[in-house]
């Protein structure tokens, strides 16, 4: 009878200490001071344990406190308290809580396994403390919209692994710090930092030439609205890798370095408002710019530039920079949203031309110009006041200054006749609720047509996109009030989903999921990096206490004073039983049935060490590195057996779970096709993730079609890459075992080896299909944005027709050489309205290397087959099997066409197109006719 009271005395204890003795004390003791020091914490900080109670915000691996997250809770506190005595920190968001007014302390150095620092929009001040260079595993510092003074620590430049460095909206002054010898440090040491964010200050002095450099990893810079002076260094000419710059508003003079020039990736330039002189710089070459803006300063007196012309250039703005003569017609291209050349010497007659947008907004103020030949028949907004032509009583609408009127986001839903009461607000999705209302502000942005919805659309997907992805709790979203001065705002209003209102947690994830900047939402097209300043949420759902509650706390409390003893040993116990088990390789045996342990050995794929895949890479030299994304980077290697690898390796904030990363590798080790890439190893040590893959070495599909390889790529060249490619998908789709669905085929994972072979890579994104007899999927929505499945967007119910959408849009781009979205268009839809007007309008579209060096045998039925990829409905697209046979059959046509020395169905001259184009309304399609080797046969080898 005894033994049986304490076995169940012993299985009641266990049970309660699972509750009541999970975090480590020193963790408890932190939150429980803050607790009672800091107001408005979250009602959810109940219990004697934060882990194991799930206090709001806190999340726990094992026993430590790794993420500490209020943001946008409302909390109020004068000291941030002994937040940098959680030791076992990783992630730290006090974001928009405005009533935190205190200093960040110098013991902010105790936080050594941060990796993420995130305080924006709050009121913290004082100096940045100098020991904040001893945070070595931080990615991300961003303290921007704050009142932090003093000057920047140069001791940021101790942060080898720092990504992201926002400083910005602060009252920070000096000069911005760079290395002396091996006394100091300075922002020039950060080689991995790709964001520089320090506008709105008060810096001075000269920006130093040391501050950049080639071996630099720079892509945004941003200092303007400080008072900085001298001239801008020569030295940023080196930064190959610079996407954006802002200097603007600040006192630099001088002359523009001509060798800015070789910033050939460079979309936005911000020169304006300050004192440079010398000529207008030459920006010929610079054939990424969509957006430049030279105004205010003093450049000498010169004629329109050329580059004025440049193909992708969106916005010109150049007011009061002594211009004069003429303006060229050509200069207003197709593509350009907005020009301003207002306040200089343009004189002469304007002629507009013909090839304008009739969205084009041109402000031609103060000038001298005399006369316009198309008086009454252009369709732009033009704005000609205060010249010669708008004097002596003209009325041309021309002269009239007015503003545009601004559209309120995107189109409004079906449901704006009804009506919510208690201060909720109608859904896009007509439901009532509580939005969480913030504003999103860019600091850069590449457009100026705020009409253009597209704009806001790809803006709105993205963002729902991320927030699925991250398992929140949105319905829908609604963006609105766009505005631009320094920057771009738009309002954001989320709804939440099956309630009227978020929780505290919700609102608080939202918030971090926005300001620690998504990848996918940094590398929205048009868009640049951003912050998220919300309103105070109105009214949490709060959870109501009960006195069930607090007689379960009681008798808790009264136990575990009995139970200590029995719990610690069952507690250590399943503590090593846990640490077994969290082991991905435990189950992996080796060929003889002996443990493999942390070494499994695989058929087909093995483990490598990170010694040796550090020593084949000359210790990850950036010399080696072949390609980068959010996953980390892919360097070239020579393995020990002398085969040459592509090397991925994982970056730290990218890293998989254990499982996870077992299960990838499970997956790969089984697949073996021809038009597939082999995984040849892989590495898991030391706190790394890497996969060893067969290295391809005519690199991605993508870099052959624009050009960047050197290498052109004829029609039956395409064709027979388009069809090495679909082979490679109907294996995964129908032979591997089980079936396998690629979830992000695109241009970028299609590779090429040394005779331009095709195989299909990156199986990061994958799904295993299984045995499901419903034939889908159930998954969180990922993917690249212009590839993805508008059905699995939807419905979430991913397929293989998933993967057929996306091979529809690689067909696109192997007729265009486009990327799926290029200025705001997106090439299903232009391909779709091309075949709309006539065959004829094709041409315009297509890659027109095409067009110039051979016929293009088969080239409707091609049409056709990419556009019965990309209906909407996966039922009405055909399999993978399917789209080799007619490729098959296309390539037959095409080499006939060769071989007979046919006229072609596609010249350059005469642009009509033989056969019937496919259109998505169409009742019927013309059947192929040709001779091929049957697929089956192949399938079968």
């Amino acid at each position: 009878m005894g033994s049986r009271i304490w076995l169940l005395m012993l299985i009641v204890c266990s049970q309660l200490m699972i509750i009541a003795a999970i975090t480590d004390t020193d963790d408890v003791g932190v939150l429980n001071a803050i607790k009672s020091s800091w107001q408005k914490l979250p009602p959810k900080w109940k219990g004697p344990d934060p882990c194991g109670s799930k206090w709001d915000g806190i999340n726990c691996t094992t026993s430590r406190v790794t993420s500490l997250v209020l943001a946008g809770m409302r909390v109020k506190t004068d000291s941030i308290g002994d937040i940098p005595s959680l030791s076992g920190l990783v992630y730290l968001d006090l974001s928009n809580n405005k009533g935190i007014k205190a200093p960040l302390p110098p013991s902010i150095q105790n936080l050594k396994n941060l990796t993420t620092l995130i305080l924006v929009g709050c009121s913290f001040f004082g100096p940045i403390p100098d020991t904040i260079g001893s945070l070595r595993q931080l990615v991300f510092l961003g303290l921007n919209n704050n009142s932090f003074t003093g000057t920047i620590p140069p001791s940021i430049g101790n942060l080898a692994n720092l990504s992201w460095l926002d400083l910005s909206a602060n009252k920070l002054q000096g000069p911005i710090p760079v290395s002396n010898g091996t006394t100091t440090s300075g922002l020039d040491k950060l080689k991995k930092a790709k964001h520089f964010h320090l506008a709105d200050n008060q810096l001075s002095g000269d920006i130093r030439s040391e501050l950049f450099s080639s071996n630099m990893s720079l892509i945004h810079v941003i200092f303007n609205n400080n008072q900085l002076t001298g001239t801008i260094p020569s030295s940023i000419g080196l930064v190959g890798t610079l996407q954006a710059v802002r200097l603007d508003s600040n006192s630099l003079n001088g002359i523009v370095p001509q060798n800015i020039t070789n910033l050939k990736s460079v979309s936005k330039l911000y020169l304006s408002n300050n004192n440079l002189s010398g000529p207008v710089p030459n920006l010929t070459g610079m054939n990424s710019l969509f957006y430049v803006d030279m105004s205010n300063n003093s450049f000498d007196t010169s004629d329109i530039p050329t580059w004025f012309t440049l193909p992708s250039l969106t916005t010109l703005l150049m007011e009061k920079t002594q211009l004069q003569g003429e303006i060229p017609s050509t200069i207003f291209q197709p593509q350009l949203e907005q020009v301003v050349l207002s306040n200089n010497g343009l004189n002469g007659i304007l002629d507009v031309g013909n090839t304008y947008s009739s969205d084009l907004n041109v402000d031609l103020r103060n000038n001298s110009i005399f006369d316009f030949t198309q008086r009454s028949i252009y369709n732009m907004s033009l704005n000609l006041a205060n010249n010669p032509i708008c004097e002596g009583g003209t009325t041309g609408r021309y002269c009239a200054t007015g503003n545009r009127i601004i559209p309120n986001g995107l189109p409004s839903n079906s449901c704006n006749r009804m009506r919510c009461g208690s201060n909720k607000l109608l859904s896009p999705n007509c439901t009532c609720a509580h939005p969480y209302i913030g504003t999103i502000t860019f600091l850069i942005h590449s457009f100026s047509n705020l009409d253009n919805t597209t704009y806001y659309t790809i803006l709105h997907d993205e963002l729902m996109s991320v927030f699925k992805s991250k398992q929140l709790p949105v319905e829908s979203m609604s963006i609105s009030n766009a505005t631009v001065g320094e920057y771009l705002h738009y309002t954001l209003h989320i709804f939440p989903s099956g309630q009227d209102r978020f929780n505290l947690s919700e609102v608080s994830s939202i918030g971090t999921v926005i300001n620690r900047q998504h990848p996918d939402l940094i590398n929205l097209p048009r868009f640049g990096p951003f912050f998220f300043l919300d309103n105070p949420y109105c009214c949490f759902q709060e959870n109501k206490s009960s006195n069930h509650g607090a007689i379960i706390g009681v008798t808790i409390g009264s136990f575990v004073i009995v139970c200590l003893a029995v719990s610690y040993a069952i507690y250590q116990k399943r503590k090593a039983t846990r640490a077994k088990n969290s082991n991905p390789f435990a189950s992996w045996a080796m060929d003889n049935g002996t443990d493999a342990g942390d070494v499994p050995q695989l058929k087909g794929a093995r483990w490598c060490s990170f010694e040796e895949l550090k020593r084949c890479t000359d210790n990850f030299s950036e010399r080696k590195i072949i390609g980068s994304g959010g996953y980390g980077k892919v360097y070239k290697g020579t393995l020990d057996t002398g085969n040459e690898v592509a090397i991925k390796r994982a970056q730290q904030g990218s890293l998989q779970g254990a499982q996870e990363f077992k299960t990838e590798i499970e997956l790969l080790s089984r697949i073996h096709h021809k038009n597939v890439v082999a995984l040849v190893g892989f590495c898991y040590e030391q706190g790394e993730q890497m996969l060893v893959y067969e290295y391809i070495s005519n690199g991605t599909l993508k870099d052959n079609l624009s050009g960047k390889t050197g290498i052109r790529l004829d029609w039956i060249k395409r064709l027979t890459i388009a069809l090495d490619s679909a082979k490679g998908l109907t294996y995964l789709h129908e032979l591997a075992n089980p079936p396998i669905i690629h979830r992000d085929i695109k241009s970028n994972n299609i590779l090429l080896d040394d005779h331009l072979i095709a195989k299909v890579a990156d199986f990061g994104l994958s799904k295993l299909l299984g045995d499901n007899s419903k034939g889908y999927v159930s998954t969180q929505v990922k993917g690249t944005l212009g590839y993805m499945d508008p059905e699995y967007y939807m419905s979430q119910q991913l397929t293989e027709k998933s993967d057929v959408y996306s091979f529809g849009v690689v067909l696109m781009e192997l007729l265009t050489a486009r990327p799926p979205i290029q200025k705001g268009k997106y090439i299903v839809r232009e391909v779709n309205e091309a075949i709309d007007k006539s065959p004829n309008e094709l041409y315009k579209i297509l890659d027109p290397y095409l067009g110039q060096s051979q016929t293009i045998g088969g080239l409707s039925k091609f049409v056709n087959l990419a556009m019965r990829c990309v209906e909407d409905l996966g039922v009405d697209r055909p399999k993978m099997a399917d789209v080799v046979r007619e490729i098959e059959t296309i390539i037959d046509l095409a080499a006939s066409s060769l071989d007979a020395e046919s006229p072609s169905t596609f010249e350059s001259q005469n642009t009509g197109i033989s056969g019937d184009l496919y259109h998505p309304y169409s009742d019927s399609i013309s059947d192929s006719s040709g001779l091929y080797v049957p697929f089956e046969t192949e399938l079968r080898r």
